[in-house]
């Protein structure tokens, strides 16, 4: 039994589809071109409903990062420490996931990260990692 809510009635779902293949999707204005950092109904910038969605090359650099040291969840409490990363996509829109390594990897603002994905409790998780 899985511990985390169920996409499948949310805007998001293709994003979560995406990851259950391993791809990375971001949604994008078929009208107008605008990335959106987030998804929604209407585009952010021009207000159109022709929403769609790409996938994503999965490399991007380091925006923000934390460490954490407390797991909020149970599900999280064997990995600490462990980093969370807000990942600036190149194609322009942004990813917050967790780092592998836990917080034991150096990270950079700045640094080049790739992303992959890691099956937690049946949901597969993006999560970056340094990119050689």
């Amino acid at each position: 039994m899985t511990r985390f809510p169920s996409p499948a009635a949310t805007e998001t779902k293709p994003f979560w589809d995406g990851c259950a293949l391993g791809v990375v999707r971001y949604q994008f204005c078929a009208e107008c071109g605008h990335v959106q950092l987030i998804p929604q109904s209407l585009c952010a910038k021009c207000q159109g409903a022709r929403l769609e969605w790409k996938d994503s090359r999965g490399l991007g650099h380091i925006l923000s990062y934390t460490v954490v040291h407390r797991a909020p969840t149970p599900v999280f409490r064997e990995e600490v420490p462990y980093a969370i990363a807000v990942i600036d996509m190149d194609e322009g829109f942004r990813l917050m996931t967790n780092v592998a390594g836990g917080g034991s990897t150096p990270l950079a603002i700045g640094q080049r990260m790739r992303i992959d994905f890691r099956n937690v409790e049946g949901v597969m998780l993006p999560h970056a990692e340094t990119c050689k």
